[in-house]
C-alpha cells in the first residue's frame, strides 16, 4: 500500500486510471473517467482532513457497489431464481489501519461512528443503523477466526436513496472488503463477504432480508442465483458485456414514497405462503406447478383470487429469471428484452405490486410505465424495479432513444429523475492502494 500522499499523487497523475475506468467509465468517455478520478481524489483528501493520519499511514481505496434486480420479481422469498447485477453507483471509501481497537467511519453528510472491537455483541439500540452493520460484519469476521484490527474510513456514496439499489448491502460489502484486506489477508471470497453482510443485516441491523442484495453487490456483473437452499444458494455469473447491447440501463425515480407499505410487501409473502401451506409446504418452490394448476378452483375459494394470481406470477417469473440469464449468455439481447417486458407485465397484472390498494390515488409507477412505453415505442424494455408499490422503474433504452426518453421522464417527473447506470463487471473490491 501507499501513504495517503502517495495514493493521492498517483491518482492525480492518472496512475490508477485503468482501474477507475473499469469501474466507473463503462461508457468509455473521458468525462466519466475524469469524474471518477476527481471523486477518488476527493475521498482521499477527505480522509486526510477527517482523520489526520500519520505521514507513513498506508491507505487504500475500496468500493461497495449498488445492485439492480434484473429478473425474478418477488421470487427470492419463495426460494426461487433471481438475476441481479452490480452497478457503477457505489460507496467508495479511503481507509487505513489506525493502530487502535476501534473502527471509525465518517460517511459524507452523516455523523461519524465508532465501534470498539472489544465489544461486538448485538446492541438493540443500534437496530436499523450503520453502526449495527459495521459491528455485525466485524463480529462475523472474528467468528470465522480472523484477528481484527482497527481502521479509519471515509465513505462517499453515489448509491441513490430509496432507489432499490440496496445501499445497505453496498455498505456491508464495502466494510467486508476493508476487513478482508486489513485483517484476513484477502482470504474471503465474494460469496463469503455477501453472506457476512446478510448476517450483519439479519442479526445486528434487524432486517430479515434474503441474500440477493448482498450477492448482487459483492459478486459483480450479472449474477444468476438459485435460492432452493437459502443457506447455500447456487451462484454463477451470467457473462454478458452490456456495453455492446446498444441499450442503456435507466432507473427512474417515480417520486413516490415507500412509507407505510410494509403491509403491502408482507401481503405478497403471506398470500404466496398461504397457497404453499394448502399443500403442506412452506414456500412455493416446494409445490410443483402442475399440482398448483390442478387445484386452482379450490385455491381460489380458500386463498382468494389475488393469491392465486400472485402464485401464477411466481411460477412464470421464476422460469423467466433462468431464461434471462440463458439469453444473455447466448448473446440474444432481443430475447432478454422480451423476457424483461414479460416480467414487467406479470408484475403489473398478476403480482399486482405497482400500486397500493390502500392509496389508489397514488399510482406513480403505472403512470411512469405507461409514459415510458409510449416513449420506447415498442423497443427496449421497462418494468417495476424491486419491491414495488412505490419507488422506481427500470428501463433498458435503445441508445438512439435515450435523449428523448430522459426528456420525457424529466417532463413528467422533474429534472434529474432518470438515472443512467451500467452493469459493472466487478463487485465489491479493493480499487487501488
Amino acid at each position: 500500500m501507499s501513504s495517503c500522499k502517495q495514493l493521492l499523487d498517483t491518482l492525480r497523475a492518472g496512475g490508477h486510471d485503468r482501474l477507475l475506468a473499469a469501474l466507473y467509465a463503462l461508457d468509455g468517455t473521458q468525462d466519466s473517467l475524469n469524474r471518477a478520478r476527481d471523486r477518488a481524489c476527493h475521498a482521499v483528501q477527505s480522509f486526510i482532513s477527517a482523520f489526520a493520519p500519520a505521514e507513513d499511514a498506508q491507505a487504500a481505496l475500496f468500493s461497495g457497489p449498488g445492485r439492480t434486480e434484473i429478473g425474478g420479481n418477488h421470487t427470492d422469498h419463495q426460494h426461487g431464481h433471481v438475476l441481479c447485477g452490480s452497478v457503477d453507483m457505489d460507496m467508495l471509501a479511503c481507509a487505513a489501519l489506525n493502530g487502535t481497537n476501534l473502527i471509525r467511519v465518517q460517511s459524507e453528510g452523516y455523523p461519524p461512528l465508532k465501534i470498539s472491537l472489544d465489544d461486538l455483541s448485538v446492541k438493540p439500540e443500534e437496530a436499523n443503523t450503520s453502526a449495527a452493520l459495521v459491528r455485525g460484519v466485524a463480529a462475523k469476521v472474528k467468528e470465522l477466526g480472523y484477528s481484527l484490527r482497527g481502521f479509519d474510513a471515509y465513505v462517499t456514496s453515489t448509491v441513490l436513496s430509496g432507489s432499490g439499489l440496496s445501499s445497505s448491502a453496498a455498505y456491508e460489502v464495502l466494510i467486508g472488503n476493508i476487513l478482508n484486506r486489513f485483517c484476513c489477508g484477502g482470504g474471503l471470497d465474494a460469496v463469503q463477504i455477501a453472506q457476512i453482510g446478510q448476517f450483519a443485516e439479519n442479526v445486528y441491523f434487524g432486517k430479515p432480508c434474503g441474500l440477493m442484495d448482498q450477492m448482487g453487490s459483492s459478486v459483480g456483473g450479472a449474477v444468476a442465483i438459485d435460492f432452493a437452499d437459502p443457506g447455500n444458494p447456487v451462484v454463477r455469473k451470467a457473462r454478458y458485456d452490456f456495453t455492446r447491447s446498444g441499450h442503456t440501463l435507466c432507473i427512474v425515480d417515480t417520486c413516490s414514497s415507500h412509507g407505510d407499505l410494509t403491509g403491502d410487501y408482507a401481503g405478497i409473502t403471506f398470500e404466496m405462503g398461504a397457497v404453499a401451506a394448502s399443500f403442506g409446504k412452506t414456500v412455493l418452490r416446494e409445490v410443483p406447478e402442475a399440482d398448483f394448476r390442478a387445484n386452482l378452483p379450490a385455491l381460489r375459494e380458500k386463498c382468494g383470487d389475488r393469491a392465486v394470481l400472485r402464485c401464477m406470477h411466481f411460477y412464470s417469473d421464476d422460469r423467466r429469471a433462468v431464461e434471462e440469464a440463458q439469453a444473455l449468455e447466448a448473446g440474444d439481447f432481443g430475447r432478454f428484452l422480451a423476457l424483461v417486458n414479460a416480467s414487467g407485465a406479470s408484475s403489473s397484472l398478476y403480482l399486482q405490486n405497482t400500486w397500493s390498494a390502500a392509496d389508489p390515488r397514488q399510482q406513480a409507477i403505472p403512470v411512469v410505465l405507461a409514459v415510458g412505453r409510449e416513449l420506447l415505442g415498442g423497443t427496449g424494455a421497462i418494468r417495476v424495479h424491486g419491491g414495488g408499490f412505490a419507488g422506481t422503474v427500470q428501463a433498458f433504452v435503445p441508445n438512439d432513444k435515450l435523449d428523448a426518453f430522459k426528456a420525457g421522464m424529466d417532463t413528467l417527473l422533474g429534472q434529474g429523475k432518470c438515472h443512467i447506470l451500467h452493469i459493472r463487471p466487478q463487485g465489491g473490491c479493493l480499487v487501488a492502494e
